[in-house]
């Protein structure tokens, strides 16, 4: 396989009868993804996150009854990156309903995972073998936010490990809130840590969050409120602070719009946004010094509904996966200007969610 050459898996809405877990190979020297091989058997996997050395693979079971009760499920893969294939392993109750995101720590030992319909969240521990175990840390949320619709009640939305990986940072859209833990990632242990939780504009609905390659910054983008949150990030005391909010839209929209995702580029000289509804990127420039963003416009997805999209390891791609009309646009990025230019799409890949790169060796 030449230098070029990476994986991409790619999570969807399907049911367990359906292929819902795709592999393509993607060509990053002239942004050309083909369709390797896909997976069926496991209802809606549609967050994933690699284990560190590429071995494995692991994707929430976006589900509200696994085995008979109202819990979600991870599951384990291991990869055969030269067949381009996954093989499912084992999975686990997420101990609560509707799981929407998972994150695996740096020295791959556990996988935390946030129950959006339970508004809870877990750490499973990872075996040598990459088998998950049995949660051995949960956490249930409470409280509700002025959206009667949104935030009845918790909804943890994504689970983000700070660089040190000392912290996880769980944004929970129905709280206006990013709730703070302490990780042993040896014992899959979370333990609340007040000190770090971070409260935002009422009704903003924090979805996901990312940390600046400095570690001197963070991001999070509020679903409901159509904002990004720049935030200070202090990593001794593992601490945040707002000091800029902007719109993730622009001036004078007014139809309905939620945003999804949210990433920095590698380089640290950008960010971007997904907007559903304007069906749009976001850009902007982000200051080295005080990590604050400038508005540098948008970009159309080419398509309804962008859930995630992620960046290649070399910054050069983004690939944007557009749920509602089933296709991944390729953007190739201009790393000096930030600016994104379509070079090419997937059409045939029904409701996909999220994108992951693996790059492979030759």
């Amino acid at each position: 396989m030449a230098d070029s050459q990476m994986l991409v898996f790619v999570g969807s809405y399907a049911s367990a009868e359906q292929e819902a877990l795709y592999v393509y190979r993607f060509d990053s020297a002239k942004g050309a993804l083909q369709k390797v091989s896909a997976f069926t058997g496991l209802p809606n996997p549609t967050f994933l996150a690699l284990h560190p050395g590429g071995r494995w693979l692991y994707s929430i079971g976006e589900t509200g009854n696994y085995q008979g009760k109202r819990e979600g499920c991870v599951a384990a893969f291991a990869v055969d990156s030269s067949a381009g294939t996954v093989k499912l392993l084992n999975q686990q109750s997420t101990g609560g309903p509707g799981p929407c995101h998972l994150s695996v720590d740096a020295g791959g030992r556990c996988a935390v995972a946030a129950n959006y319909s339970g508004g809870s969240v877990c750490a499973l521990p990872i075996g040598d073998d990459g088998l998950l175990k049995p949660a051995a840390s949960f956490h249930q949320h409470s409280g509700q936010g002025p959206n009667t619709k949104r935030q009845e009640g918790p909804h943890a939305h994504s689970a983000n490990l700070s660089p040190d990986q000392r912290f996880v940072f769980v944004c929970d859209l129905g709280i206006d809130r990013v709730v703070a833990y302490a990780l042993d990632a040896a014992r899959s242990a979370l333990t609340p840590y007040p000190a770090g939780n971070l409260s935002l504009a009422p009704g903003a609905g924090p979805r996901h969050m990312t940390f600046h390659p400095s570690r001197r910054f963070a991001y999070v983008i509020n679903e409901l409120g159509n904002t990004v949150d720049a935030c200070l990030y202090d990593e001794t005391s593992g601490t945040l602070r707002i000091q800029q909010s902007v719109p993730t839209l622009p001036q004078g929209y007014t139809d309905e719009s939620t945003t999804a995702d949210v990433h920095v580029s590698p380089d640290g000289r950008f960010l971007y946004g997904s907007n559903r509804g304007h069906d749009s990127l976001a850009i902007y420039a982000i200051d080295p010094v005080s990590g604050l963003l400038a508005p540098l416009g948008h970009e159309s997805t080419r398509g309804r509904t962008p859930r995630n999209f992620g960046l290649d390891p070399s910054g050069n791609w983004l690939l944007a996966a557009n749920q509602a009309t089933n296709n991944i646009i390729v953007f190739r990025r201009n790393p000096e200007n930030g600016r994104l230019t379509p070079a090419g799409a997937v059409t045939d890949v029904p409701r996909p969610v999220c994108v992951k790169f693996l790059a492979v060796k030759p």
